[in-house]
């Protein structure tokens, strides 16, 4: 088994949850912030669908040099939110399943006009500013829902907002 085809079930698992996560993510609070130096929602939502579809770039070529002037994804709308989100993760997954091993250990760099920020194996970028990155940014969504009273979705069991009907499955 390639390495790739050892990551698409994790790769699966983990954007359902991001996906059932991103469903909750109210329109009428895209701008709620928990503290001035925090993002709003909706930036941390949209940095989310957004970041899931950064492998195609990081299979396609040996750097990424972000210009200064780059402007990130922001959503205006949960529609929006979930469609970048759904495309990012086929692409994703398509250049993941698609990706040899020993593409997956070459060496790749990623610049900021210009300046060099860290170069390190494709399959550790993967793993660092792909997926745990995700995931990081998906745990603190959670915590807006749960200051704002959205009821948190279970990721890896039943949440404290789904506990008795999820084991009691219902």
């Amino acid at each position: 088994m390639s390495i790739a085809q050892s990551l698409l079930p994790e790769l699966d698992h983990e954007m359902a949850n991001t996906r059932k996560t991103l469903e909750r993510v109210p329109e009428d609070k895209l701008d709620y912030k928990p503290n001035p130096k925090s993002m709003s929602m909706g930036v941390l939502a949209s940095h989310i669908a957004e970041m899931v579809g950064w492998l195609p770039s990081m299979m396609q070529a040996l750097e990424l040099d972000i210009p200064p002037d780059f402007k990130p994804f922001l959503a205006t709308s949960r529609k929006e939110l979930l469609d970048t989100f759904d495309k990012n993760v086929a692409g994703s997954r398509a250049a993941l399943a698609a990706a040899g091993d020993q593409a997956l250990m070459q060496e790749w760099s990623l610049k900021f006009g210009g300046n060099a920020m860290f170069s390190m194996p494709r399959i550790a970028v993967y793993r660092s500013m792909i997926m745990n990155h995700v995931i990081h940014h998906r745990a603190q969504l959670t915590v807006y829902f749960r200051l704002n009273g959205i009821p948190v979705p279970g990721l890896y069991g039943p949440s404290a907002d789904e506990g008795q009907q999820a084991a009691a499955g219902q």
